[in-house]
């Protein structure tokens, strides 16, 4: 058993878990968080995405032992006390969501896309959700719902540059 100190959604959070246990089941079992889903324990299907230091991983596969003194998000920690985050209001607006399974391991590693590159492409949103598998949609509202919140955000950061919009 081993002690983890991190930051969970942006709280301190310290938590007791044994030393071959995952980050998910410290986020499901020990902090009571179940948006990231326990899929295929295997890597493949990216239920589990979570970010660890602001990148996506599957929590499947990270062992709990490295998170300690590392920040933590989950599906959960996206939205704050101003609302939805962008991309989960563009998922819901273009009616992305359908069982809810793989959604937040998907909007996960959208966040990061729309972060890092708010310029992509279809092909680059393509790429970057290929880990995360969904089984209820063709995915083209889902694509449209990454596209638009990559047009948001570039629009944020053109209105906070003071830029036109």
């Amino acid at each position: 058993m081993r002690i983890l100190h991190f930051q969970l959604n942006g709280d301190d959070a310290e938590v007791a878990a044994p030393d071959h246990w995952t980050l998910l089941e410290v986020v499901r079992y020990r902090a009571g968080l179940t948006g990231s889903k326990q899929g295929c324990d295997k890597g493949d299907c990216g239920a589990c995405t979570v970010h660890v230091d602001g990148r996506s991983v599957l929590s499947c596969l990270t062992l709990a032992a490295d998170i300690d003194g590392r920040q933590v998000t989950t599906i959960e920690g996206l939205s704050n006390v101003d609302g939805l985050d962008v991309v989960q209001d563009c998922f819901d607006g273009a009616g992305a969501l359908q069982c809810g399974f793989c959604q937040p391991g998907m909007m996960m590693a959208a966040r990061q896309l729309v972060t890092e590159n708010p310029e992509a492409t279809r092909e680059e949103i393509k790429e970057a959700l290929a880990s995360n598998l969904c089984r209820c949609t063709g995915y083209t509202k889902i694509y449209q719902a990454v596209e638009e919140a990559c047009r948001r955000q570039r629009q944020c950061t053109t209105e906070r540059a003071g830029g036109a919009p």
